[in-house]
């Protein structure tokens, strides 16, 4: 099977490194100054007590020429139509396309540019980071990989969904394939919001906001607003995965952030209209009120604006 990553960041690269270091025939799509640094050092897997590197094979987007069996996209919302252009050329009749964006406004985009056929649902739960020498830094063990046909909802798999689950299975993926992969987005989509709200609202870690005063209310006003959303759009939360999301977010002492936290500290462009816009148009066009979310909304535009020079 002939893989095409696009992206070599934390999420498409350590994807793309345990498939190459598997000895799958991989080929990773990225910008000219990613690919000098991975030429010259190496795409580095670090972390957690490891350290490996595969020696990648590389292309740029003007060298980009034939079809590919599967395209992995991990890129940045904010870098989509750029890489839906890119990529066009490795598109063909057969292809398999599997985003690794959260959300899902990605899938219309996908959808109108390629076709629905070509393009399936995917969920990525990794937890990594590219640290300041470009190397993916492992934070924890997960590497989780969920995805499916976007029509497929009574659980059967197709033939090319239980092919590709084979291959990445057999580079220590879990590839699990959900009875219906749009609502599993949805879940992702409703944890990345709620999480992402509460640092991002409070400008602190889980346990900066939990441990204070009032803070302990916070997680869950957030979720059971995202929930509400989901659930009008036809896709309820089960009540383990708000229990699991509520753990993440109501923890004492807790450092963890994500990296919507960290892009807006550093003062780097953000996913806001991608994971917060979309939604809260959702929750609109749905009779849903966000009140919390529309709030998180409002402070991540008034950031974007500045990075933007607005």
């Amino acid at each position: 099977m002939k893989i095409l990553v696009v992206g070599a960041g934390a999420t498409g690269g350590y994807f793309g490194a345990l498939l190459a270091r598997a000895g799958e025939d991989v080929t990773f799509l990225v910008r000219p100054a990613r690919a000098a640094a991975l030429r010259e050092r190496g795409l580095r897997v670090v972390g957690r007590d490891e350290e490996w590197t595969v020696e990648p094979r590389l292309v740029t987007a003007d060298e980009l020429r034939e079809p590919y069996d599967l395209v992995l996209l991990s890129v940045k919302s904010t870098g989509l139509d750029r890489a839906i252009e890119d990529v066009a050329p490795a598109v063909g009749p057969d292809t398999a396309v599997i985003p690794l964006l959260n959300g899902l406004a990605h899938i219309d985009a996908l959808n109108a540019r390629f076709g629905a056929r070509a393009v399936l649902g995917g969920v990525a739960k990794v937890v990594t980071t590219l640290d300041e020498a470009g190397d993916i830094r492992r934070l924890a063990p997960l590497a989780h990989l969920a995805f499916g046909e976007q029509d497929g909802r009574d659980g059967t798999v197709s033939a090319r969904v239980d092919r590709i689950r084979k291959v990445l299975e057999g580079a220590g993926i879990d590839a699990p394939v959900p009875a219906d992969v749009l609502t599993a987005m949805w879940h992702k989509w409703v944890f990345i919001t709620t999480f992402g709200a509460v640092t991002s609202l409070m400008r602190g870690t889980v346990g900066d906001v939990y441990d204070t005063p009032g803070g302990p209310d916070l997680g869950p006003a957030l979720l059971g607003e995202a929930a509400a959303v989901a659930a009008a759009a036809g896709h309820p939360v089960p009540e383990e995965e708000r229990a699991a999301t509520l753990a993440v977010v109501s923890a004492s002492g807790s450092p963890m952030v994500p990296s919507l936290y960290r892009d807006l500290v550093a003062g780097r462009p953000t996913e806001v209209e991608h994971l917060f816009g979309d939604l809260t148009a959702r929750a609109r066009a749905l009779g849903v009120a966000t009140p919390l979310l529309d709030l998180a909304t409002l402070h991540l535009r008034v950031h974007q604006r500045r990075v933007d020079g607005a």
